[in-house]
């Protein structure tokens, strides 16, 4: 069965939801290929002590290990939360085809909010950007932890 990019983003938000359990920013992130899910990651950073540990950067790892081969240029990444330099950077280097985001991160954001990593002409590749797929449902997320770790340190 084919997921369509919306299909595939709210098995992102469910693997954002996961990040939580470990006190990990609600960040998940999916790789499709010929319309499946070949990876599917939320943030591990905390829960691991890596600060590579993105969602992005776990699926890309995963969807690599899985097709036995780095580039990825048949594939797309849904993923909840706008990517950071370092993620962009990663799906660059891994070809991707396309890459859909649910809310922007205007703090650092680098497909779109801060920077255009992605479809800069003077990078060797680029990839197409989805902006604002469930958008509301991924900002509400991370609102979420934020209001609740920030009620942690008031109490």
């Amino acid at each position: 069965m084919t997921v369509s990019h919306e299909q595939a983003m709210l098995v992102a938000l469910e693997q954002a939801r996961l990040a939580t359990e470990h006190g990990d920013v609600p960040v998940g992130a999916v790789v499709v290929h010929n319309g499946v899910i070949i990876a599917a990651r939320h943030n591990e950073r905390e829960a691991t002590n890596d600060p590579t540990a993105h969602a992005e950067v776990l699926a890309l790892r995963d969807a690599a290990q899985h097709l036995g081969r780095w580039r990825l240029d048949d594939c797309d990444l849904v993923v909840t939360l706008e990517p950071c330099v370092m993620c962009a950077g990663a799906l660059m280097n891994a070809r991707v085809r396309t890459m859909v985001f649910g809310a922007a991160d205007l703090k650092s954001g680098a497909t779109g909010s801060l920077y255009n990593v992605c479809t800069d002409p003077r990078m060797n590749h680029r990839l197409e950007v989805i902006h604002g797929m469930l958008k509301s449902e991924s900002e509400e997320m991370i609102k979420r932890f934020f209001r609740s770790y920030v009620r942690q340190f008031e109490n």
